[in-house]
């Protein structure tokens, strides 16, 4: 009946009236008044958030709000106060000499830094995260190196490449004694038992290993020297060590000899600063592998 409260018993709260299986009364009990604030609160908060900051998406745009705020400007305005922070080490790095630069304990640090984060940019993608390499990318932690270790010598090749186009680009080529009908199958067949020979590989047949031999004075010793320990001026790479950039079986010598393999790096010089670019040569001879 209209005007009517009904007392729960129990709770001494009043109750709506709805009653379920007889007996099961529903209390009319409302919310506390402090969340009741807090929550309205929010929905202003909510309102004034949405006129203020980008929000609500349209057909084309979205709604920019009152303060034009944009993370994106945010985030580029933050990068830019890095650099500026980092600028003072950065004109040191440019104007001293690369060798110089290990024997100034901060500049060596901060330009570790940057070649770290320079490297897991660009480099790791090929040679790894951890510059280990892989099949037909050089790791960069050993001391093998076709081109030379030394930090000058690390410099022009990530400044420059390798077979790339560039003009100062690494650019000594190998034959494709095969592709190009220098040699025949079975010749180089020969040659690549012979040059497995040379570094102790298992199962070389020696017999062919033999006949090799005289195919790869021929052919081979002017790159890679007489007795294959290679020529870094050339980018011949020592054959005698256990370390094979394209793996050392039969079939992986093999298809080194026919096609030359040929692969090529990017001259970085393009792309990075040069502060970059030493950064890049003092963290990678770092690593363990520089001369």
């Amino acid at each position: 009946m209209a005007g009517h409260k009904n007392i729960d018993e129990v709770t001494g709260v009043e109750t709506t009236g709805h009653v379920w299986d007889g007996d099961l009364q529903e209390l009319n009990k409302p919310l506390p008044r402090w969340w009741l604030y807090v929550f309205y609160a929010t929905v202003v908060w909510a309102f004034g958030y949405w006129m203020v900051y980008p929000a609500w998406p349209t057909l084309s745009d979205y709604t920019r709000g009152y303060l034009g705020y944009s993370q994106r400007a945010a985030v580029t305005a933050d990068v830019s106060a890095a650099k500026a922070a980092q600028e003072t080490y950065r004109q040191a790095v440019a104007s001293t000499a690369i060798a110089d630069i290990k024997n100034k304990e901060d500049l060596m640090q901060f330009a570790l830094a940057g070649g770290a984060a320079a490297f897991g940019d660009n480099c790791s993608g090929c040679h790894g995260r951890g510059a280990q390499g892989g099949i037909g990318y050089p790791n960069l932690n050993d001391d093998d190196w076709i081109w030379g270790g030394s930090l000058e010598q690390i410099e022009q090749t990530i400044a420059h490449g390798i077979r790339n186009g560039d003009e100062k680009a690494r650019n000594t080529p190998m034959p494709r004694f095969g592709l190009d009908g220098v040699l025949e199958p079975a010749a180089i067949s020969d040659v690549a038992n012979y040059v497995r020979s040379l570094a102790g590989v298992e199962g070389v047949d020696t017999a062919a290993a033999e006949r090799g031999k005289a195919t790869f004075a021929e052919q081979c010793a002017a790159c890679h020297g007489e007795d294959g320990k290679g020529n870094q001026e050339m980018g011949a790479p020592n054959l005698t060590d256990p370390i094979w950039l394209y793996g050392n079986s039969q079939d992986a010598v093999t298809q080194s000899i026919v096609t030359g393999r040929g692969g090529a790096m990017p001259a970085w010089e393009q792309r990075l600063d040069p502060v970059t670019v030493k950064m890049l040569a003092l963290y990678v001879h770092s690593l363990g592998g520089g001369k």
